[in-house]
């Protein structure tokens, strides 16, 4: 069955993710080491919860990574943090609107329900190609690589799993997906991801 829909990841697939920048702004912000911050606020259990929709709103969100981080944070400044660690990546980004063109595509990133509410503050160059397709896992109430995410987000576009193609750059999302019945591709670099979509016939 030739694909119609393509889920792509953000991080790492469609923008460079600078996590090690972040630790070290939270670390001068707080005097905390950064490999403390690491351990408590993005490798605990809490930031797995969010991802899978608890809490469930972006304030509560704030509220846990400012208690977990044990310093205040405001909204500005989280956001601020979540873009200047990012880099868009243009090929990619041209990839998409390319595929764009002859199918449908959303995007699915393992994130808390800040992230989904502030999504086009931090990644703008998102807004154009997704628009309201952009989703944050915690959305669905579970994350990847659940199988169940992958097959709620074809059904909410009406698109068999079998139609679609995922797009990540974790092997146990990918594999999460297979296990779906999509098609999935790990992504690695540019120009193998190029050469995957010219096989598939998604661009010319």
């Amino acid at each position: 069955m030739p694909i119609r829909f393509v889920i792509f990841d953000m991080d790492n697939v469609l923008y460079d993710y600078d996590h090690p920048y972040r630790l070290n702004i939270l670390s001068k912000m707080t005097g905390k080491p950064a490999e403390e911050i690491d351990a408590i606020v993005f490798k605990g259990p809490e930031e797995n919860a969010a991802e899978a929709g608890t809490p469930d709103t972006p304030e509560e969100y704030l509220s846990q990574y400012q208690k977990l981080l044990g310093h205040p944070i405001s909204r500005e400044t989280w956001v601020k943090i979540r873009r200047d660690m990012m880099t868009e990546w243009p090929d990619m980004l041209s990839h998409v609107e390319a595929i764009k063109q002859n199918h449908e595509v959303a995007l699915l990133t393992n994130n808390g329900m800040m992230l989904k509410d502030a999504l086009y503050e931090v990644a703008p160059a998102l807004e154009p190609i997704f628009g309201n397709r952009g989703h944050a896992s915690a959305e669905f109430g579970t994350r990847k690589p659940d199988p169940n995410i992958y097959l709620t987000v074809c059904e909410k576009y009406g698109f068999q799993p079998e139609e679609s193609l995922f797009v990540d750059d974790r092997l146990d999302n990918v594999e999460g997906a297979r296990e779906a019945g999509l098609t999935a591709y790990q992504f690695t670099t540019e120009p193998a991801f190029a050469s995957y979509i010219r096989t598939l016939g998604l661009i010319n």
